[in-house]
């Protein structure tokens, strides 16, 4: 069994494997034992949870996981980093390597095929790059996972976990909040990777809800809104929704002054009720006569 945790065998490793840390990837191990126990314990349930990991790195979450949970599928892309799990995992029967790119698999699918009736949730180590994307392919597929246990950036953690019409919120904050309850957990110094990062990290949880807080008439038109009204963050509301949607400044500033709000505002000032109305407004306007 190898120690993960500490840096003179984690380098060893990556030596004798050949492997060079990519910057493109945004790859930095975890190597703080305190860590990815935790992180184990909030992502597994109960011994029949399945457990999808993105990214494996070199399994040190991996491991954690498999001690807990009854299957763990971990989705990595770097194939360099495959004889090296072979090492660091092969004690393990329930872990399974699959060499993919997680925005590019079909997920439904992937869970189907690989834990059936089995309860599912989903664990990683987040590069910066992909955090968004990531999270929200795993919100918008609608999948059947019940819990979202990630480490992102501490900056990234702080907008996501905000409340809408909060000064830090932004189109991923209502996002989440639309399909999810999300909370941080714990917070984790950039000393416990290797190679260290520049900024911080954060451990946060997505529970999924199985009724969002709001009910747009049409959801894709509140996800178009959403994300016009963020665009251009510097701009009026009116302003960012009128380019983003494609509709004149004086129908969108009709819109809001109709719904009560300044023609100035912008769009961190808007609660997720805020988004609904207008987007539902907005759907009117387009299917109107």
């Amino acid at each position: 069994m190898y120690n993960l945790s500490d840096i003179s065998t984690v380098k060893r490793l990556l030596e004798q494997g050949g492997f060079h840390f990519s910057k493109s990837l945004g790859q930095n191990f975890l190597i703080d034992g305190s860590v990815c126990p935790k992180m184990a314990d909030e992502a597994v349930s109960d011994g029949e949870t399945g457990v999808l990991e993105i990214g494996a790195g070199i399994g040190v979450l991996t491991s954690e996981l498999s001690k807990r949970a009854e299957k763990v599928v971990s989705v990595e892309l770097d194939a360099r980093l495959l004889p090296i799990l072979s090492k660091t995992l092969g004690e393990y029967d329930n872990i399974e390597i699959i060499n993919e790119d997680i925005l590019k698999v079909d997920l439904p699918e992937l869970l189907k095929e690989k834990f059936g009736d089995r309860k599912v949730s989903v664990c990683a180590n987040l590069p910066y790059y992909i955090t968004s994307p990531v999270i929200m392919k795993l919100l918008e597929s609608r999948l059947p996972i019940e819990k979202i246990v990630v480490m992102v950036q501490k900056e990234a953690a702080d907008r996501i976990c905000a409340n809408v019409g909060d000064r830090e919120s932004g189109a991923l904050t209502a996002a989440v909040n639309y399909y999810s309850k999300a909370e941080k957990l714990f917070f984790v110094s950039k000393e416990s990777f290797i190679p260290s990062p520049k900024v911080d990290s954060e451990v946060i949880s997505l529970r999924l809800l199985k009724n969002p807080p709001v009910n747009p008439k049409d959801i894709s038109v509140f996800g178009q809104v959403v994300k016009s009204a963020f665009a251009q963050r510097r701009k009026t509301a009116v302003n960012s929704l009128s380019a983003g949607l494609g509709i004149e400044k004086s129908v969108i500033s009709d819109i809001l002054k109709r719904l009560g709000f300044d023609e100035n505002i912008r769009a961190e000032r808007f609660t997720m009720t805020d988004f609904e109305k207008i987007s539902d407004a907005v759907y009117e306007y387009r299917n109107k006569g």
